[in-house]
């Protein structure tokens, strides 16, 4: 099986709580502090991928904050994310790992065009993978989420997009979609973990092709979303009638202070809502709140009522309560879908890579939410490239 060898994990958001519990997971696992439990990647059917081993993932990033990673993860350390024992274990590492976090990009700092900034991004990502000698470098935007961009019809070609990227002091673009431009110029596949613009613009999408350059997205599917695409197929399955759907989602820590604001919950209430109403098949009453709620810190807890109808009209109800580490739930599939979409690249795969659906709440490339038949797509990939190489 041909090796995807030394392989660059960019991380957009590098110092945020996902990212610090990937990158301190990996150096545990790296050192055998901890076993790859959570890791999809791990498991018997992925493992004549020559997908990157733990040691030959090199990380970098860009982040907008300067908080060292050894800093980030004492707080993450305390809320019960990441055990002391493996916080002491790795420490000096982080800081090496710290060492290529590079600035990231924000707008209201920025002075100059986008197309400056998509310029400085993307050359920061060559000169670490030249500095490592990566055979490639795999974006992934685990960043926080951003409001929702309405796109400009006008800058739906490339052309016209960077046209109008090129104009000092003009936002085209969000910070997450300046990203792609700049990982996809540098030759870099992307992955999006979390629901804002990124590549969903027709102009990137074009860019990707041109590039010859898989990716992957959005939003990843870590929670309430991951048990309601077990769940829902259920009803489905045996002709039930889903009445309502109703879910509160409860978080505290950078996320609940993010999400407090209607615009940037916008895009995250879209993308959960356009599962659950595939899952059922057809719209269904389903509020869905998310409320800060600062004394969880690093907790998320979700709240679920589901009221359906069975044989004779009979009413009848369903409520569950998910409550879990959010980081915890994320960091083993950032890790995933570096190690997969690194062997997507080099097996020449280009476009969206619908077969990776099951790690997202709003999959691009693919119409398919019901878990088990994602985790059958995935697995019948994995097969398929196995046979090919």
């Amino acid at each position: 099986m041909a090796a995807c060898g030394r392989t660059g994990l960019w991380l957009i958001g590098a110092r945020g709580s996902v990212a610090t519990t990937a990158i301190t997971g990996l150096l545990a696992l790296r050192a055998g502090v901890v076993p790859p439990t959570g890791c999809v990647s791990a498991g018997p059917r992925f493992a004549e991928l020559g997908l990157p081993d733990w040691d030959e993932l090199v990380v970098g990033g860009h982040d907008i904050v300067s908080t060292p990673l050894d800093k980030r993860a004492e707080p993450l350390t305390e809320a019960g994310v990441i055990p002391h024992r493996v916080l002491d274990a790795v420490r000096g590492q982080l800081a090496d790992v710290d060492a290529e976090v590079c600035a990231g990009y924000h707008p209201a700092t920025h002075d100059g065009s986008q197309a400056d900034a998509a310029a400085r991004l993307g050359a920061d990502i060559r000169a670490f993978a030249r500095r490592h000698d990566l055979a490639r470098v795999v974006v992934l935007n685990v960043s926080s989420t951003e409001p929702v961009f309405p796109e400009l019809p006008e800058h739906r070609s490339l052309r016209s997009l960077e046209a109008a990227m090129a104009v000092p002091g003009r936002t085209v673009l969000p910070p997450s979609s300046v990203a792609v431009h700049a990982a996809l110029y540098a030759g870099c596949p992307y992955v999006d973990f979390t629901p804002s613009t990124g590549i969903r613009l027709p102009a990137l999408a074009e860019l990707a092709e041109r590039q010859g350059l898989p990716y992957a997205g959005s939003d990843g599917k870590t929670g309430e979303t991951l048990v309601r695409s077990a769940l829902a197929p259920m009803f489905a399955a045996r002709a039930l009638r889903v009445r309502s759907w109703a879910g509160t989602n409860l978080l505290g820590g950078g996320d609940g202070q993010t999400l407090a604001d209607a615009e940037h919950a916008g895009s995250k209430l879209e993308s959960k809502g356009r599962g659950l109403a595939t899952l059922l098949g057809g719209e269904v009453t389903a509020p869905l709140h998310i409320d800060n709620v600062p004394d969880l810190g690093e907790q998320k807890v979700a709240w679920d009522h589901v009221s359906f109808e069975g044989f004779l009209g009979a009413r009848m109800s369903l409520q569950f309560t998910w409550t879990g580490l959010d980081s915890a739930l994320a960091a083993p599939l950032v890790l995933d879908l570096a190690r997969l979409t690194a062997a997507a690249h080099a097996a020449g795969q280009r476009g969206p890579l619908g077969a990776f659906a099951f790690f997202f709440k709003d999959p691009v490339g693919s119409t398919e939410h019901r878990l088990a038949e994602q985790a059958a797509a995935l697995h019948a990939w994995a097969a398929d490239l196995r046979e090919r190489q």
